[in-house]
């Protein structure tokens, strides 16, 4: 048997089929406006301090074109260092971790606060691999991947959850490693070939693609991510357009 996407995308060419497919936690959780707005309550401090320093303007984040154009899909060092960038402001390491960890304990307190929402099309397709047969993860280089899920409802979903916790070491601060994904197909004990892999970040599509899986799936719902030029075949914008059902192995 083999699992193919509608539109004549296979997942698992030749006479492989696939047995795993793992999702980017970013893939299954709604997470970019509350992302947004605690890089916004981080930022717009910083920049007024720096705006009366050098007697410049003040401009505030915003969280609609600043968030989308530097920091969605990206590692959020590499992100932060971008907006900064287009402001002609360069920090030190330690300073540019400061204002990472700020935005960080701000997106926790609302997360902790209000959870998160699942995108209800990528359960429904979890929903239907699980009815094929085909096992699932879930996987975050986030310290707190595991909880954000949980408080979103949907880890019992999910066959194995790691996150940056569970598999230290698989990773560098903020970006994802084709070791995370292995350790990932390992635990459901699939081959990388074998396995599929959603992700919604380039720095996590770039990493599947190196990691040598069957099939990496970009997710794109806001056109700013360029997943295709990382390794995406195919790149949706939301997961109910993928559609799964069993054919005879050739």
């Amino acid at each position: 048997m083999r699992t193919r996407i509608n539109g004549g995308c296979v997942l698992g060419e030749s006479a492989h089929s696939v047995t795993s497919v793992i999702f980017g936690v970013d893939a299954i959780v709604d997470g970019a406006q509350t992302t947004a707005a605690a890089w916004k309550t981080a930022l717009d401090p910083f920049l007024r301090a720096h705006a009366a320093v050098h007697e410049t303007t003040f401009t505030p984040f915003d969280v609609r074109a600043d968030y989308l154009r530097y920091m969605c899909g990206r590692p959020r060092l590499e992100g932060l260092r971008a907006f900064l960038a287009s402001r002609d402001i360069v920090l030190p390491f330690d300073d540019l971790r400061g204002l990472a960890m700020s935005q960080e304990e701000f997106f926790l307190g609302e997360v902790r606060r209000y959870g998160l929402r699942p995108f209800a099309s990528t359960l429904a397709a979890v929903r239907r691999l699980h009815r094929d047969g085909v096992r699932t993860a879930a996987v975050s280089v986030h310290p707190e991947g595991a909880e954000i899920l949980r408080r979103a409802g949907a880890t019992d979903l999910f066959d194995v959850v790691v996150d940056g916790l569970d598999a230290p070491g698989t990773a560098l601060p903020e970006h994802p490693s084709a070791q995370l994904y292995l350790q990932v197909a390992q635990r459901l004990g699939a081959s990388p070939g074998h396995t599929a892999v959603i992700e919604a970040s380039a720095a996590g599509v770039a990493a599947a693609r190196e990691g040598g899986f069957g099939v990496v799936v970009g997710v794109d719902r806001t056109g700013a991510t360029g997943l295709r030029e990382h390794g995406a075949d195919p790149v949706l914008t939301d997961l109910a357009e993928l559609r799964f059902r069993r054919t005879r192995a050739a």
